[in-house]
């Protein structure tokens, strides 16, 4: 006689899967739009102060020149508005193209920091305005110094970036503008019409629509 196998109990159930943390999510969507669009105004901002200055020859005398950011490279500052382009379009779109959307906001932090920091002991800008002062093709700038608003912009390319790459760890779970489905992706609870029993236009609507008005 065989013998009877005991009755599982809850402890030999299988573990439910543990629903995300919404809380976690709801976060790292807070700081990713904080990061995106502080770093791109910090660009924004930055890539337009005087990144170097010097003095160019003329006559008897010395001229002073200076160069912004945007005379320098005009990089940083566009690719911040095509990251902050990035940044609103991650909550228009899902799936896949989410997942392009939020590498295409990383890779422009990025390319802004990295051209931030090329740009950080460029002279040519300055060159060119020494040439254009002197009409002298071969001038050079002088007494050449640089500020450090090339690292400034490099810095709020770097939160850029940040943002970026927090949505391609947690953008997945992340909300879409106009969605049917709430966070967890159940869909919304429809609410039943009221019906008032003293109305037959409301009698007649709830047997179009299949609906019980007598309950």
């Amino acid at each position: 006689m065989s013998a009877v196998p005991p009755p599982r109990t809850d402890a030999d159930a299988p573990a439910a899967p543990q629903a995300p943390d919404g809380r976690g999510g709801r976060r790292s969507v807070a700081v990713a739009l904080l990061l995106g669009a502080l770093g791109a105004t910090v660009v924004l901002l930055a890539s337009g102060r005087v990144w170097a200055r010097g003095t160019a020859a003329v006559g008897g005398g010395s001229l002073p020149l200076t160069a912004d950011g945007r005379a320098v490279t005009g990089l940083p500052a566009a690719l911040a508005i095509v990251g902050l382009a990035a940044l609103v379009a991650v909550f228009a779109v899902r799936g896949r193209s989410r997942l392009l959307v939020s590498g295409l906001l990383a890779l422009s932090g990025l390319g802004a920091a990295v051209a931030a920091v090329l740009g950080a002991d460029d002279r040519q800008a300055l060159d060119a305005q020494a040439a254009r002062t002197t009409a002298d093709t071969a001038a050079q700038v002088g007494a050449l110094t640089h500020t450090a608003w090339p690292y400034v912009t490099a810095a709020g390319a770097a939160l850029i970036l940040v943002a970026g790459l927090l949505a391609l760890r947690f953008g997945s779970g992340w909300p879409a503008m106009g969605g049917r489905y709430e966070r967890d992706g159940s869909p919304r609870p429809r609410k039943a019409a009221v019906v008032d029993p003293d109305r037959p236009e409301d009698l007649w609507k709830a047997l179009d629509r299949g609906e019980d008005p007598t309950r």
